[in-house]
C-alpha cells in the first residue's frame, strides 16, 4: 500500500469515529436523567422495546437515526426526531417498527417527527411489510403546531395513510405504552389491532385537565382512558397488557401467525463474502473530495466474491454499469467513476462528471435491469453533467434527460448510496431522494449540494460583495477574505451528510462496511411487493 492509502485510511476512519460518537449520543435520547425517570415508571425505553420485540441476534437497520441533528436548539433539541424507526425481524418476518421516545419532550411531535413517521409509513407501503407502532407520546409540540398540523405532508397524513394501508392489506399493530392524546389517539385505533399497557398506557381525545376546562367534569386520566376503561367499557382497545414486555410478547405472537406473502421474485443465490477486503475501502476512498480513485475497487469490496460483469466497459467511461450480487441478491450497479479517463481518441474526461455517452450507457443499462427485473443500486460520487459548448452542441441536455427519464420510470426497486459528491442534476440522474429510492444512505465522506463548495462560495461572494458595494461599503482584500471564509463555513456545514440526514434527505449516515446489509435487507423488503407496472420510458428525444 502506498502512503496515500494510509493517509486516506486514517482520515476516513476518523470520520467513521465521528459518526459513531454522534450515534452514541443520539442513542441516549433525552439523556440519562430522563431515561432514569422513564424507567422509574416501570417502562422500557423506545430502543429497549424494539430490541425486545426483534428476534435475538438478528440483523436490523435504523431509519433516520440522525434525524433532527442540531435542529430545534432553541427548543432543547430533538434527538432522532423523538422517534426510533427500525427494520428488523419478528419471528422471522421482516417488519418496520416505529417507537416514540418519551425521554424526548415526553414523545411530543416536532415537525421532523411527523416527517419521519411518514417516511416509515412510506417504506411500509412501498414494500408491503408489516408496521408496528409503539405509542408513548404527549402529542403535537404546541409551540410549533403551525409547522405540523394542517398541510398535506403534516400530522393528519399519518391517519390517512393508516386507512389506505389497511385497505391495501398491510398489517398494522399498535401498542399504547404511555400517553396517547388528542389527534394522536387515532393512530393506534386506526391500526388493525391495538393493545394497551395497564396503569401506564392511556388514550383519550382530551386529558382530565382539558375535560375539566371544556365540560366541567372532574375525572382522573386512568378512569377517563386507561386500560381497564378501554378494554372493558369502551372496547377501543383489543388487548390489555400487564407491562411493556407483555405487550411486546403479544405483538410477537400476532406476527407469528401472519401468512406468507406474494413475492416479487428477485433473483437470489447463496450469499458469498467479497474476496477483496472491505476494510480497504477506507484507504481507497480519497481524503479530498476532488481526488481521483477507481470506483471498481470499491465495487469489488461490496459485491459477492468481488465479481461483477461490466456493461459497455469501454464506452461512456465516467459511469460504470455492472451486474453483480450483493448478499446473494442479483443487482444492477450504476456508479460514477472519479478516475480521469481517456475515452478512445477523445480528449481527457473529468472524473465524476456525466458526459453524453455515459448518460446514454446508463439509460440503456437501467432499461435492461427493468426488463430483467433486477434491482438497481446507485453509487453516487457525481459533480453533475458536463458543461461547455462542445457538450451543449452534442446534446448533453437531451442525453441527461433520457437518463433522468429512465430513473424516474423504473419499476424495479432502487437503492442509493452516496459515497462522495452528490451535486446538482447529478444527484437527480443518479437517483437522489426525489427519485424514490427504496432506501438512500450516505457514507461519512458524502457531500450534498447544488454545486461544489469552492464554486458556490465564489458565486455567493460575488453576490455579497456587489450588494455591499451598492450600500456604499468599501470592500478591501481582507474584508473579501472574511466574507469568503464565512460563506465557505456555512456552505460546508450545509453540504455535510449530517445536515442531510437531520432533515431526512437521506435515511442516515452509515458505516461503509454496513452497505451490503442495507442493500440486502432493502431488497428483501422490496421482494414483499410484486411489480405490477410495466417499464415505459415515455416520450424522449432520441
Amino acid at each position: 500500500m502506498d502512503i496515500n492509502f494510509n493517509i486516506n485510511e486514517d482520515f476516513n476512519k476518523l470520520q467513521l469515529s465521528e459518526l459513531k460518537k454522534k450515534l452514541l449520543k443520539v442513542y441516549k435520547g433525552g439523556g440519562d436523567a430522563r431515561i432514569e425517570k422513564h424507567k422509574a415508571k416501570g417502562k422500557l425505553t423506545a430502543r429497549e422495546r424494539i430490541e425486545y420485540l426483534f428476534d435475538k441476534d438478528s440483523e436490523n437497520i435504523e431509519i433516520g437515526a440522525l434525524t433532527g441533528e442540531e435542529m430545534y436548539k432553541e427548543h432543547g433539541g430533538c434527538p432522532s426526531g423523538g422517534v426510533v424507526v427500525k427494520i428488523g425481524y419478528i419471528n422471522g418476518k421482516q417488519c418496520i417498527v416505529v417507537a416514540n421516545d418519551a425521554t424526548v419532550k415526553a414523545g411530543a411531535w416536532f415537525p421532523i417527527t411527523g416527517k419521519k413517521n411518514l417516511r416509515a409509513q412510506e417504506i411500509s407501503i412501498e414494500n408491503k411489510i408489516p408496521i408496528i407502532y409503539l405509542v408513548d407520546s404527549a402529542g403535537v409540540y404546541l409551540p410549533m403546531q403551525d409547522e405540523i398540523f394542517p398541510d398535506k405532508e403534516h400530522f393528519g397524513r399519518i391517519f390517512r395513510n393508516n386507512a389506505v394501508m389497511s385497505s391495501m392489506g398491510i398489517t398494522q399493530i399498535s401498542a399504547i405504552m404511555g400517553s396517547c392524546v388528542a389527534g394522536g389517539a387515532y393512530l393506534p385505533i386506526m391500526s388493525d389491532e391495538a393493545m394497551i399497557v395497564d396503569k401506564t398506557g392511556s388514550i383519550f381525545l382530551a386529558g382530565s385537565y382539558l375535560v375539566k376546562a371544556a365540560v366541567g367534569e372532574s375525572i382522573d386520566n386512568e378512569t377517563l382512558g386507561g386500560a381497564t376503561t378501554h378494554c372493558e367499557i369502551s372496547g377501543v382497545t383489543d388487548y390489555k397488557a400487564a407491562d411493556d414486555k407483555d405487550a411486546l410478547e403479544k405483538i410477537r405472537n400476532i406476527i407469528d401467525k401472519i401468512g406468507d406473502y406474494d413475492k416479487a421474485g428477485f433473483n437470489k443465490a447463496k450469499a458469498k463474502l467479497p474476496v477483496e477486503n472491505p476494510n480497504e475501502i477506507f484507504g481507497i476512498l480519497p481524503k479530498t473530495r476532488t481526488d481521483q480513485y477507481e470506483i471498481r475497487a470499491i465495487i469489488e469490496r461490496i459485491v459477492d466474491n468481488s465479481e461483477f460483469e461490466e456493461y459497455k466497459k469501454d464506452y461512456g467511461k465516467t459511469i460504470v454499469c455492472a451486474y453483480a450480487r450483493i448478499d446473494g441478491w442479483a443487482v444492477g450497479i450504476v456508479a460514477n467513476q472519479r478516475k480521469v479517463v481517456k475515452n478512445g481518441k477523445k480528449e481527457m474526461q473529468f472524473g465524476g462528471v456525466i458526459y453524453s455517452d455515459s448518460a446514454d450507457k446508463a439509460t440503456r443499462f437501467i432499461a435492461n435491469c427493468n426488463q430483467k427485473r433486477i434491482p438497481l443500486v446507485f453509487l453516487q460520487d457525481v459533480t453533475g453533467f458536463m458543461v461547455g459548448s462542445k457538450s451543449e452542441h452534442g446534446g448533453i441536455i437531451k442525453d441527461g434527460a433520457k437518463m433522468v427519464n429512465a430513473v424516474s420510470n423504473s419499476v424495479v426497486p432502487k437503492f442509493t448510496i452516496i459515497i462522495g459528491n452528490s451535486y446538482g442534476a447529478g444527484n437527480y440522474a443518479m437517483c437522489g431522494k426525489a427519485y424514490d429510492p427504496r432506501l438512500i444512505v450516505a457514507w461519512p465522506s458524502a457531500r450534498l449540494a447544488v454545486m461544489g463548495g469552492a464554486q458556490a462560495a465564489k458565486v455567493l461572494l460575488q453576490i455579497e460583495t456587489a450588494s455591499l458595494k451598492k450600500q456604499g461599503e468599501k470592500i478591501t482584500k481582507e474584508k473579501e477574505q472574511e466574507i469568503l471564509k464565512s460563506i465557505q463555513e456555512k456552505y460546508d456545514a450545509q453540504t455535510s451528510p449530517y445536515y442531510a440526514a437531520a432533515r431526512l434527505w437521506t435515511d442516515g449516515v452509515i458505516n461503509p462496511l454496513d452497505t451490503r446489509k442495507w442493500i440486502s435487507m432493502g431488497i428483501e423488503a422490496a421482494n414483499h411487493a410484486p411489480i405490477e407496472k410495466q417499464f415505459n420510458l415515455g416520450i424522449i428525444q432520441v
